[in-house]
C-alpha cells in the first residue's frame, strides 16, 4: 500500500515538471522559429541586387564623420537618405533658369535628388552653412568663368548665399553675363560667360586668297588661342577667386561641323598652318588663357579649374533622339559603360577632356575642382523631358541638385587653402 502511495506521489511530482517546462519549452521552439524565418529573411534580402555605388544613409556609422584633413573628396559612394530635408535653398530661386527648376517642371523624381548625399572616400563633407561663408569671405570677389555648366554652378552658389543674406544688389562687373553683391558683407559672385574661352567668331575666305583660302577653305570659325574672349579679360584683375571651366563646346559638331564650319585656329593674329584638329587647339588656348589669367591677376588670388562635367545621352547624342530617363544613381559598372574611353561611347567626351585639363594644369598655380567622378554616376539628376527642350536635357542638372554638391567641394578646397595660410 506504501509502495502504490509512493508511486502515485512520484508521478503526479513527474507531471507537475513536465507542466511547469511546457511554457519554457514552447517559448524555446517559438524563438527557434523565429530565428530561423529572421535569417532565412536576411538570405531572401541579401541576395536582391544591391547597387554597390550607393547604400542607405546610417547616421551612426562611425566612418561617417566630418573632415577637414587629408580626404580624397573626388571620390566615393552616394548614400541614399529618405528623411532628408533640404534647407538650402528651393524652387522659388528666380535665379534658377527655367529649363533647370525640375521641380516646378514637374520631374518625377525631383524631390528625391538632393536625398541623395555625397560621402568621399574615408571622411563626409560638412553641410554647407552660408552664413558662416558669408562672414569668412566677407570683402571678397568670386568669380565663375565658363560655359552654361559654370553657370548652373553660379546659379546653385547665389540660390543658397540668397537665403541667409536678403540684402542683394543686382550688379555686374566688367563683362560679365550676370552678378550679384551682398551688400552686408560686401561679397560679389559673377558669371562670366565663355564658350571656348579664347575669343572667336566667323570666318569667310578672302577674295584676294590667303593660306587658309590656298587649302580650299571657304568658311569657319576663327579661333585666337592666345586672346581671350573680352567677357572675361579683367576678371583677373577684379575677382580675388575664380573658377574655370570649358569643353563642352569642343565637341560641337552642330556647332563647329569639321567640313561646313571647322574650327580654324590663329595665333598671334596668323592662321596655324598647317591646321590643327580641335584637341590640339583646346592644349593651345588652355596654354595660353592659364598664362593670361596669372599674369593678370590679383595679389594672392586664388584660381581653380573644374573638370568636365558629365552628360548621360543614352541611345544617340542631344541631337539624335538621345535620352535620359533614369530615376535612380547608376552602378559602378554602368559608369564604365558610359564613360570608358575604350569603347567611344556617346558621353565620353567628360574623360577626354580632363585629359587635356590635367597636362595642361600641370606645374600651373592652378587647384583642380574634381567634379567628374562624382558626377557619372547621377545618370537621375539632369532636365530630361522636364527642361523644355525638343529633346532630353542630359547635360545640365536640375536644381536643386548636384551643383550644390559641386560647391560644397569647392567650399571645404578654400577653406582649406585658407587653414594653410
Amino acid at each position: 500500500m506504501a509502495t502504490r502511495d509512493n508511486d502515485t506521489t512520484v508521478n503526479q511530482t513527474k507531471k507537475k515538471a513536465s507542466l511547469s517546462l511546457f511554457p519554457l519549452l514552447s517559448l524555446l521552439c517559438f524563438a527557434s522559429i523565429f530565428l530561423c524565418l529572421s535569417l532565412s529573411n536576411k538570405a531572401s534580402i541579401s541576395q536582391q541586387p544591391h547597387p554597390a555605388s550607393f547604400q542607405q544613409f546610417n547616421p551612426n556609422d562611425p566612418n561617417a564623420r566630418f573632415s577637414s584633413g587629408s580626404c580624397d573628396y573626388s571620390h566615393g559612394t552616394w548614400i541614399h537618405d529618405p528623411t532628408y530635408v533640404s534647407h538650402r535653398y528651393d524652387a522659388t530661386c528666380k535665379e534658377i533658369f527655367k529649363g533647370w527648376n525640375c521641380a516646378l517642371n514637374n520631374k518625377s523624381n525631383a524631390g528625391d535628388i538632393t536625398k541623395w548625399r555625397w560621402m568621399p572616400k574615408g571622411c563626409q563633407l560638412p553641410p554647407f552653412d552660408p552664413v558662416l561663408f558669408l562672414e569668412t569671405y566677407r570683402d571678397t570677389n568670386i568669380g565663375f568663368v565658363g560655359d552654361s555648366l559654370n553657370r548652373n554652378m553660379f546659379v546653385s552658389l547665389f540660390c543658397t548665399l540668397r537665403r541667409a543674406s536678403s540684402e542683394v544688389k543686382k550688379w555686374r562687373p566688367v563683362g560679365a553675363d550676370r552678378g550679384f553683391t551682398f551688400l552686408h558683407y560686401n561679397l560679389t559672385i559673377a558669371y562670366h560667360r565663355t564658350n571656348l574661352l579664347a575669343r572667336y567668331g566667323r570666318w569667310s575666305a578672302n577674295a584676294n586668297g590667303g593660306e587658309l583660302e590656298s587649302l580650299a577653305y571657304k568658311e569657319g570659325y576663327r579661333v585666337d588661342v592666345d586672346i581671350p574672349e573680352g567677357t572675361w579679360a579683367e576678371a583677373p584683375s577684379f575677382h580675388n577667386i575664380l573658377i574655370f571651366n570649358t569643353g563642352h563646346w569642343w565637341w560641337a559638331p552642330s556647332k563647329f561641323d569639321p567640313v561646313k564650319s571647322p574650327m580654324l585656329f590663329f595665333e598671334k593674329g596668323l592662321p596655324i598652318i598647317p591646321p590643327i584638329p580641335p584637341d590640339a587647339g583646346l592644349d593651345m588656348v588652355l596654354q595660353h588663357m592659364l598664362h593670361f589669367v596669372e599674369r593678370k591677376q590679383r595679389a594672392g588670388a586664388i584660381n581653380f579649374f573644374r573638370t568636365q562635367s558629365p552628360r548621360h545621352f543614352e541611345g544617340g547624342d542631344w541631337d539624335h533622339g538621345g535620352f535620359c530617363q533614369r530615376l535612380l544613381p547608376l552602378l559602378p559598372e554602368q559608369v564604365e559603360e558610359f564613360f570608358s574611353l575604350g569603347n567611344n561611347a556617346t558621353n565620353v567626351e567628360a574623360r577626354q577632356v580632363n585629359q587635356h585639363l590635367h597636362r595642361a594644369l600641370e606645374g600651373s598655380g592652378f587647384h583642380i575642382l574634381d567634379i567628374t567622378h562624382m558626377s557619372e554616376f547621377r545618370a537621375d539628376a539632369h532636365p530630361s523631358t522636364a527642361g523644355g527642350k525638343k529633346h532630353d536635357d542630359c547635360m545640365h542638372w536640375c536644381l536643386p541638385g548636384i551643383t550644390d554638391t559641386w560647391n560644397d567641394l569647392l567650399i571645404m578646397h578654400l577653406n582649406n587653402l585658407k587653414g594653410r595660410n
